[in-house]
């Protein structure tokens, strides 16, 4: 008996999902075929996902490491850049033991990342020396959301954005959500970096996470940016404003 045979060639699809499998064990169909879409890939996604089933991408990967009191502030989604800006600290500790800490600023408007700063302790000082490094390249933002942390809180913060004329939002105690945005920013990122490496030291730690940021925003696909990632959101938007 005779069958078809198909002359569709899948090897080149298979070597980009498996290398975005390996890069983000995480994810799934949506978050690779988003991404293989935004880096100019023709691909449909029927194609893909078909391809990614015949590889058995779609079971759970197993997990491997790499060396390497506030007032209740609504969720808005501001209309554009630098309207709000949300930040949060996350924690880790290097191969010998050494804690550290991230500041992740991102802007609610398109999720871009701003910046993904490390440092062995982070007051207050250091946090504005960020945001005033920020603020040189990218603008002033009207609000800063944040946790009621100390360094947050603390009266220099306070007092450097009165000064610049910033408003200080702060979610209320125990409520992360009112603060969603930077918490999903810092799961992806906690997948993606904290969780994926074994630093040996907090330059490892900078390099990849600046890696990191930079794909982030530029192949990232969001759906509530209907796909596109960060820096793609913000050019439609640029273009289509008048």
């Amino acid at each position: 008996m005779w069958y078809y045979t198909s002359k569709k060639d899948d090897s080149v699809i298979e070597e980009k999902l498996q290398e975005l499998a390996d890069q983000l064990p995480h994810r799934g169909i949506d978050e690779y075929y988003g991404r293989l879409k935004n880096q100019g890939y023709p691909w449909g996604r029927k194609r893909v996902l078909r391809v990614y089933r015949n590889l058995g991408l779609q079971l759970r990967r197993k997990r491997k490491r790499r060396l390497a009191s506030g007032l209740k502030a609504p969720l808005t989604l501001p209309i554009q850049s630098n309207v709000v800006w949300s930040m949060d600290f996350m924690h880790d500790v290097l191969e010998n033991g050494r804690k550290f800490r991230v500041l992740n600023v991102i802007d609610d408007f398109n999720r871009e990342a701003l910046a993904v700063e490390s440092e062995y302790s982070f007051p207050s000082v250091k946090v504005i020396q960020v945001m005033e490094r920020l603020i040189e390249f990218k603008g002033k933002p009207d609000v800063i959301r944040t946790d009621n942390g100390s360094e947050f809180i603390a009266g220099v913060f306070k007092s450097w954005c009165e000064k610049n004329g910033i408003e200080n939002k702060y979610i209320q105690p125990g409520k992360p959500m009112q603060n969603a945005y930077v918490e999903r920013f810092n799961r992806h990122y906690r997948e993606d970096v904290l969780d994926a490496y074994i630093f040996e030291n907090i330059h490892d730690v900078r390099q990849i996470s600046e890696d990191w940021r930079n794909d982030y925003n530029q192949y990232h696909p969001h759906k509530s940016l209907l796909g596109m990632s960060p820096i793609q959101f913000k050019k439609k938007k640029l273009g289509a404003s008048p």
